[in-house]
């Protein structure tokens, strides 16, 4: 596995994600794509498990748009790797968008990449 085609693949992914938070599906791409001891830690502090995730997903209004920056991949196995961005977000109502330093870890099984794992850090 290239550096090259891993960032491409898991880039897609992201974008996939990002997608569904913006038009309303998160809870089903998050619900197929997780493994099922997947957490994800958000900037609040809180941890949420894949089942705590589609049920706050289904429930939380979506993001009008995004941005993904500053993408890095790091290869942490030969089927995993970690994608490490800038993410801003924007809800419609003008709000000030949320940024956070983003961490998702994928490892490719035989079905395709599963979540296993996602950080944030909100920035200032």
């Amino acid at each position: 596995m290239t550096k090259a085609m891993t960032t491409d693949e898991l880039l897609e992914l992201e974008h996939a994600g990002w997608e569904s938070l913006c038009d309303g599906t998160g809870d089903a791409f998050y619900g197929d794509i997780m493994s099922d001891d997947a957490v994800m830690v958000l900037a609040d502090g809180m941890v949420m498990d894949r089942a705590t995730v589609t049920s706050a997903l289904g429930q939380s209004p979506p993001w009008a748009r995004y941005r993904i920056d500053d993408v890095r991949t790091i290869a942490i196995g030969p089927d995993t790797a970690a994608l490490v961005y800038t993410g801003t977000a924007y809800r419609e109502d003008g709000d000030e968008p949320f940024v956070a330093a983003m961490s998702s870890v994928y490892h490719r099984t035989a079905d395709g990449w599963r979540l296993v794992l996602y950080q944030q850090s909100a920035r200032a």
